[in-house]
């Protein structure tokens, strides 16, 4: 059944074929082949429990929350903050950009969103400042990927649906780490750019940085309700993804007025589009995940690969590398609908903590949105900055090892992600 399981989907994959035509035919052939005498009512009633869960309700509306904040003038005005604090460095205006994808993740919670919000205002000033085109790609690409980490965060969710871990948890335990692979990203900048003829910005006077953040100051209100409402208890993430849209509305369209009425019927018809897409892929991952489990197969392939006691560093390692390769060729939704319950168990018979581990999967999430072959980032950056293949991925490399080197710092120390969790629920 594995063969015929993961071959079919695969296959289709390099055939071209959507994701979810892979996700749907090789469960139901699996299903006829393996299990013909039973009733098919069963894949439809895991479709349905795949997208049943209330938490679910928060993936819409933050990516609502997105799509309104996106269209509006939030990223510049954010830009231009960062750019005040960072733009006399050398590299300034490449660290500006790795910090405000990271301030803008907490804003939309979506990589994607951040390579077209970040990625349209400063890619071309870079390029007109000296950054090679290869460079300011492989950064924007890379750099959306901590959108990821920010809460809100889309893969944090799906994680804790499926597993019954913490959304909350998981939102606070990923600043930490997000930090840190900004740090790093901002200290590979600093370094890559000595290559390149680029002038650093003038410093500028307290006073101009006081304006800059006057006007940004609306857009950070965006991750101090969202993770204020859910630290102090006030609301739920489901809540808080609620109040997001109603505060992106009340800033983009009743304070600001960058928007009408009428562009918020045509962002809601655009997430609805998205969303449509996402619960398809949840609904459908969760029937492959389910016939995984049905079969038993973890029972067969994990004690060869685990042994019987492995140790913690083991298995996180193992995680890790089994989430990597699967977020190269699926979307991260996929990745964790169908990893998830395979690990999870293991998780919690050794002892490990599931927020920890959600942090762990988030970061390979956000390392497979910027990998090859089918990073989403990059064919977002190809459409949107009308970039061939190989161009986008040119100068992905150096980044994408200060992302694993952050994923191994993680596992090796994980107080650097479950301290602020700590601090907050503890």
């Amino acid at each position: 059944m594995v063969v015929l399981l993961f071959g079919l989907m695969l296959a289709l994959l390099f055939l071209s074929a959507p994701m979810m035509v892979g996700l749907v035919m090789a469960p139901v052939a699996a299903f006829w082949v393996y299990y013909p005498n039973m009733d098919p009512m069963n894949l439809t009633q895991q479709m349905l429990a795949g997208v049943k869960p209330l938490s679910l309700v928060a993936v819409p509306m933050f990516i609502f929350a997105a799509d309104i904040i996106s269209s509006g003038q939030a990223a510049r005005r954010l830009t231009d903050l960062v750019l005040s604090f960072f733009g006399h460095i050398r590299g300034g205006l490449a660290i500006t950009a790795v910090a405000a994808c990271t301030v803008f993740g907490s804003v939309s919670g979506s990589c994607q969103a951040t390579v077209v919000a970040i990625g349209g205002s400063l890619r071309p000033r870079m390029i007109e400042d000296g950054y090679s085109e290869g460079f300011v790609t492989g950064l924007i690409i890379n750099s959306a990927g901590i959108a990821l980490l920010i809460p809100p965060s889309i893969a944090m969710i799906i994680y804790g649906v499926v597993t019954g871990s913490s959304v909350g948890e998981l939102f606070i335990a990923g600043i930490g780490p997000g930090l840190l692979v900004f740090a790093l990203f901002a200290m590979y900048c600093y370094f890559a750019v000595r290559k390149m003829k680029v002038k650093p910005y003038a410093k500028t006077s307290w006073g101009e940085k006081a304006r800059s953040f006057k006007k940004a100051v609306l857009a950070l209100g965006f991750p101090i309700l969202v993770l204020g409402s859910i630290y102090t208890g006030t609301a739920s993430p489901t809540e808080a993804s609620a109040l997001a849209v109603l505060y992106a509305i009340l800033v983009e369209v009743v304070i600001c007025r960058n928007l009408s009425i009428k562009d918020i019927y045509r962002i809601a018809l655009s997430t609805g589009l998205v969303t449509g897409v996402v619960f398809i892929l949840l609904a459908m991952g969760a029937v492959f995940s389910w016939l995984v489990g049905f079969a038993k197969i973890p029972d067969k392939i994990l004690p060869g690969i685990l042994g019987t006691d492995p140790s913690a560093i083991y298995l996180m390692i193992v995680i890790s590398l089994a989430y990597f390769f699967a977020c190269m060729f699926v979307d991260s939704v996929v990745a964790i609908m169908i990893l998830s319950p395979i690990f999870h168990p293991q998780v919690i018979a050794n002892g490990l903590d599931p927020v920890l581990i959600g942090i762990i999967v988030t970061m390979q999430a956000a390392i497979g949105a910027v990998s090859p072959p089918f990073g989403c980032n990059i064919f977002t950056a190809m459409a949107v900055f009308k970039q061939s293949y190989f161009s986008a991925i040119g100068r992905i490399w150096g980044f994408l090892v200060a992302f694993m080197f952050a994923v191994l710092l993680v596992i090796l120390f994980p107080q650097i992600s479950l301290w602020l969790r700590d601090l907050a629920f503890r």
